[in-house]
């Protein structure tokens, strides 16, 4: 009988989003022995982690069996080659290779950035920088305007594109030149998006594809940025090895819910093997049974998150929660959403961040639906850093509605905002997917003067919607809408994009009201201590 170890690859059984079976190849994990009876963990190749589970050998198709390749540059262990090549090392000459690397980098005169300071609760792994590069249009008051052309689907009106080798000179607000750069020009056969999609975290796909197989994150020059080392996000790969690559922890019950954790979180190791982990889920403290969760209720004195309730509608409510004044709840809050956020670094200094939990009310208390974390101070214009929709609440707009919120508070403090980049597969989604409807609302609603098309400033959008410039023009390029004519750029609504956004708003039933929002802003850099 042939043995399956680690790093084999072969077709595994599952169901897809129709409930079919099919065989998508896997790669081993890990093997365990229960009882005698083994199991394997896998994951799907080209399919995103949170798919990966345990299965058992009657759902593998042996007769397509590779085992891992040796190669000749092998990472060598104890003096023999590692079982899985493909697999980070775990040892110490990780390490090593890591000084190495840097000695190398910094003799031929580089110096790799290092953190300011310790990061958020939950940090990603592949960070951009924090300008992402985008094509940018002229910004001065006359140039960058841009009229708003209503067509109809079969209109016979043409827009002659400009010709993509044509260098495209773009203005700044002072009206200085800045670097030359190319529209992208559309992809053949690309339709017109509408603006319908997601919600921001929406419920795991269950044929998403790896997060790798998606665009640039809006880095429209095709380039992929350099990780960004500074803030609340750090670029860390030293810890991806076999452990944080696998699910350790199998269900949590929190409130009425079971959710089912999608990736790896660092709670503590004698947890791990229990079948379900029971959090308070006002406190959000993690105990090891329902006895220990039912005397803990007698003495938790919570009914709604720790901080100041600063907006409420309806059953709808949001709390300000500091890093710093909470720093119990907020390191539990950070354990919980890197069961559901890939490619995270869990650090326990809060103090330099701000979480705004959102809860939904019921005769037992405020149970937390989502939250979003920013950095007291944000040299980069962040106004989230890290953004999260608990599962049993995805699909119902909720994602959208924090994104909202975040862009409010942007508002009251007289700032133009953009989330940390990269952002996951699910996030790109939905904040796309609110860009282009809070874009496409301004626009429809421009009245034309004295008969004249509507015109309006990139710069104009920015501020009314408080979100920033290159989010605004990346949103126009994405939805196809910019084209140039006659010497200045036009925004073409189609009869398809109207539609769209119209049907998308319908169906659009959460929305923020700002009369319902009491927030002062925070002066931080007075403050000697956060």
């Amino acid at each position: 009988r042939v043995e399956i170890t680690e790093g084999c690859r072969l077709p595994v059984l599952r169901k897809n989003q129709e409930n079919e079976d099919e065989w998508p190849f896997a790669e081993i994990l890990s093997v365990k022995d229960i009882h005698g009876k083994k199991l394997y963990y896998v994951h799907y190749i080209d399919f995103n982690k949170r798919l990966d589970e345990w299965v058992t050998p009657d759902r593998l198709d042996i007769k397509k069996l590779q085992f891992p390749k040796k190669e000749a540059k092998t990472p060598m262990k104890d003096g023999l080659p590692g079982s899985r090549p493909s697999s980070p090392e775990r040892d110490v000459k990780k390490s090593l290779d890591l000084h190495v690397q840097s000695a190398s980098a910094t003799s031929r005169g580089k110096t790799l950035p290092t953190p300011k300071r310790k990061a958020e609760s939950v940090s990603l792994a592949t960070q951009v920088t924090a300008a992402t590069p985008v094509p940018s249009l002229p910004g001065s008051a006359e140039a960058s305007q841009a009229s708003v052309y209503p067509t109809m689907r079969d209109s016979s009106f043409s827009i002659k594109s400009r010709d993509e080798h044509e260098p495209l000179t773009s203005l700044t607000t002072n009206g200085t030149t800045s670097i030359q750069r190319h529209l992208i020009p559309p992809l053949p056969g690309r339709k017109r998006k509408s603006c319908g999609g997601t919600d921001e975290v929406c419920p795991a796909d269950k044929n998403a594809r790896s997060q790798n197989q998606h665009d640039s994150q809006d880095s429209s020059d095709g380039i992929p940025s350099a990780p960004r080392m500074t803030g609340s996000l750090v670029s860390d790969r030293s810890h991806d090895d076999i452990v944080t690559r696998m699910k350790n922890i199998d269900c949590i019950e929190l409130g009425r819910h079971r959710l089912k954790p999608w990736y790896f979180s660092p709670y503590p190791q004698e947890l791990t093997s229990l079948l379900i982990l029971y959090l308070c889920e006002f406190c959000l403290k993690y105990l090891k049974s329902l006895k220990c969760l039912q005397r803990h209720l007698t003495k938790c004195n919570l009914r709604h998150p720790p901080g100041n309730e600063i907006y409420r509608k309806g059953t709808i409510s949001f709390f300000e929660i500091d890093g710093r004044k909470n720093k119990a709840y907020s390191q539990n809050l950070c354990l919980l959403a890197k069961c559901f956020l890939d490619h995270k670094t869990l650090y326990y200094d809060t103090d330099p961040f701000l979480f705004y939990v959102m809860t939904e009310y019921d005769s037992k208390g405020f149970h937390i639906v989502g939250y979003f974390s920013k950095e007291k101070e944000s040299t980069e214009d962040y106004n989230v850093a890290c953004i999260l929709t608990l599962p049993p609440y995805q699909r119902r707009g909720y994602g959208k509605l924090l994104i909202e919120f975040s862009y409010e508070l942007s508002k009251v403090e007289g700032k133009t905002g953009t989330p940390e980049k990269p952002l996951s597969d699910l996030g790109l989604l939905s904040y796309r997917s609110y860009w282009s409807q809070t874009i496409l609302e301004i626009l429809m609603d421009l009245k034309s003067e004295n008969g004249e098309r509507p015109q309006i400033t990139i710069n104009e959008i920015s501020e009314i919607t408080s979100v920033k410039k290159e989010d605004v023009i990346s949103t126009l390029q994405y939805l196809n809408l910019i084209n140039y004519y006659k010497g200045q750029y036009i925004l073409t609504l189609s009869e398809d994009i109207v539609e769209g956004h119209e049907h998308a708003m319908q169906k659009r039933h959460l929305r923020i009201d700002p009369k319902c929002l009491h927030f002062t802003p925070k002066d931080w850099s007075k403050r000697g201590k956060w």
